[in-house]
């Protein structure tokens, strides 16, 4: 199920997954929401994907990413974010070993914190040996892996992203800026610093558990504040458990709130090129959409 808005944009958002880390419906549950007909009541886990002129941009391997990108007939990945390194937002890295094939056999980069580069290399370390290293593309996963920094910002295919720190409980994770949209999942506390890159947005992607407090995730009303403290043109909630009933909570939301879906589109107006990149290492005879 899909929702684009506007028509055929030239920089969208694509929710693959919206769930939480045991993804709904819940395995054994009979809960009204785990036993709904609604497709919008069926969330993987979580990560989106942004299509622009330059590529494809992943943001996190959930555990059914294949089956996600399948879904949405996304075409080749370009580049690969993580937020952090829990399992349900790296374990589908696996797959990513057909991504090089679409760069002409080209490692795909990947962009993460240190704590995330160790987890890769030790889960997924049979990519890293020089034995597979001599296997044909699609063998193992080629990946380049380069070390990012809260607010510091990089360069993905000619764009400029800024990654921002995050709460997540205990837990430090990444969120991202592009242009005016943010991307905001696994987060309990947003820092004074990050929530001041959080001005003046078009679009906010953000965590909203469950009703109740949670220990390392917003609840819905935690969610509802931030969202009315920063005044987005349109937010749009994720990491959603079996608490949350599509069509019941929506009707309470405010105009400028969504619940997301996997599968919902949003267009947005997009990113300004990193012209110095563009010029000095330009993208276009690696990316073909």
């Amino acid at each position: 199920m899909t929702e684009l808005t506007p028509a055929c944009p030239e920089f969208e958002l694509i929710f693959l997954g919206c769930g939480t880390s045991t993804g709904v419906p819940m395995i054994g549950c009979d809960c009204v929401v785990c036993q709904s007909e609604d497709p919008r009541n069926q969330r993987t886990r979580p990560s989106v994907l942004l299509r622009t002129p330059r590529g494809n941009i992943l943001i996190d391997t959930s555990p059914e990413m294949r089956l996600q990108l399948l879904r949405e007939k996304a075409g080749p990945v370009h580049a690969i974010l993580y937020t952090h390194g829990h399992a349900d937002h790296l374990f589908g890295l696996d797959d990513s070993r057909l991504f090089a094939r679409a760069l002409g056999g080209k490692p795909v980069p990947v962009y993460c914190e240190t704590e995330v580069e160790t987890l890769i290399r030790t889960v997924f370390s049979y990519a890293f040996v020089e034995e597979t290293k001599r296997f044909p593309s699609g063998g193992v996963p080629r990946l380049t892996l380069t070390n990012i920094e809260p607010f510091k910002p990089f360069d993905v295919i000619g764009y400029e992203v800024i990654p921002m720190r995050l709460d997540h409980g205990k837990f430090k994770v990444l969120g991202f800026r592009f242009g005016d949209l943010a991307y905001c999942t696994d987060v309990s506390r947003i820092p004074d610093e990050s929530f001041a890159l959080l001005q003046g947005l078009e679009v906010l992607v953000i965590d909203a558990l469950r009703f109740e407090k949670h220990p390392t995730h917003f609840s819905l009303a935690e969610a509802l504040a931030v969202i009315e403290k920063l005044q987005p043109r349109q937010a749009f909630l994720t990491h959603m458990s079996h608490s949350f009933d599509y069509h019941a909570v929506s009707a309470n939301l405010p105009p400028n709130v969504q619940m997301a879906y996997d599968g919902l589109r949003v267009g947005w107006s997009g990113i300004q090129p990193n012209l110095i990149v563009s010029l000095d290492n330009p993208v276009s005879d690696v990316v073909n959409l």
